[in-house]
């Protein structure tokens, strides 16, 4: 215990020095990140994450049969048995096309990891794809979408086909516009590059859109990426990769051991295994997106996107700070956009409950409060 004041800087406790000597020591390009920005802001209705309003609490019997003092099952087979069966077509219900990661993330650190850059992705997107790139030194390019939101096809081939290898990350629907890519441009894309495509389907469960699981029969460099997090389970960081065999063994040797914890296995099997619930949560989500795009659209300076996901993008006349900053007087908070999307904040589908105090807001904060 005497030595811990050594830890906490203390005159003489290092021969490196301080915060700017470590620097020295630190790889370009992780020195040149910034963290990921997940900033925890109090508030009355949380409404800037994308995180389901339904929570799915555990029962105790499920947690009771977990032994603390053993390791995860390194292979997590119940959870990967349990996602096969409630996700995959019957022909392609085998685990050996699944693999289990701490959430997405994990999965896209482990996708680089194996197939290395360049990594190419449409922006604006999910930030993570070229944050994971950059730490792990791999170069890493944003396509710009184009006018409509839709994806750049001819410039994402032009790109990847650029590099000797590399890797595509596409999430539809994307994060943040809302709005699902064409199907034929994705499929454009996988056919005439022969990279690895990863379809990132995070917030596929709300979408008009059928899912890219069914063309990974068709091609061998298609993986798929979904995610328990948007549907009640953000909690378990919980994530799945959907490919072919070859590939999953592959992208498997560069899974850390025991990266999926007992609790999070066994209460997303559970919630997997009985999928009513699941379903249920996102029908009601969907039913409250509707309300909420048409109420958005009725207001007087509110521009909002049509969305296939569990939050809508709108673009207002006001200063978008302003709103934000009169959102959170009211207890709600919103997830502001700019400067990288001007005049544009995000909205979360919550409850009922949830999304009436958030029109209610916007109505007093358009009308000039």
């Amino acid at each position: 215990m005497g030595n811990n004041k050594m830890y906490a800087g203390t005159k003489g406790s290092s021969s490196i020095g301080g915060p700017s000597s470590i620097g020295r020591l630190v790889r370009p390009n992780v020195r040149a990140l910034t963290p990921y920005d997940a900033k925890e802001i109090p508030c009355l209705v949380k409404l800037d994450a994308n995180e389901s309003p339904y929570a799915r609490p555990a029962g105790p019997r499920l947690l009771r049969a977990i032994e603390t003092n053993r390791y995860p099952d390194p292979l997590a087979v119940d959870l990967r048995r349990a996602f096969a069966k409630w996700m995959l077509p019957a022909r392609m219900r085998s685990i050996d096309r699944v693999l289990h990661g701490n959430g997405s993330d994990e999965l896209i650190y482990n996708l680089i990891c194996t197939f290395g850059g360049p990594v190419v992705y449409p922006t604006p997107t999910f930030s993570m794809y070229g944050k994971i790139a950059q730490a792990l030194g791999m170069e890493s390019t944003g396509v710009p979408l184009a006018a409509d939101f839709d994806i750049d096809d001819a410039r994402m081939i032009r790109q990847l086909r650029a590099g000797k290898a590399g890797i595509a990350f596409i999430s539809r629907p994307n994060n943040p516009t809302g709005n699902s890519f064409s199907e034929e441009k994705i499929l454009r894309i996988i056919d005439k590059t022969g990279r690895i495509v990863v379809v990132d389907e995070a917030y596929q469960p709300f979408s008009r859109e059928k899912s890219f699981l069914r063309h990974l029969g068709r091609y061998e460099n298609l993986a798929v990426l979904m995610t328990m997090s948007k549907i009640g389970f953000a909690a378990l960081r919980v994530g799945f990769l959907v490919a072919r065999p070859e590939l999953i063994t592959e992208v498997n040797k560069v899974r850390l051991p025991f990266n999926v914890n007992s609790y999070s296995q066994a209460i997303a099997a559970d919630a997997l295994r009985n999928p009513r619930r699941l379903e249920n949560g996102i029908r009601k989500v969907v039913s409250e997106r509707k309300r909420v795009l048409g109420a958005l659209s009725r207001m007087e300076g509110v521009s909002p996107y049509p969305s296939d996901a569990n939050f809508i993008l709108f673009r207002v006349s006001l200063d978008p700070e302003r709103v934000f900053s009169f959102a959170l007087k009211d207890g709600v908070l919103l997830r502001n956009l700019s400067p990288a999307m001007d005049g544009c904040l995000r909205v979360t589908i919550g409850t009922r409950k949830e999304n009436s105090v958030f029109i209610a807001s916007m109505k007093k904060i358009m009308a000039g409060r």
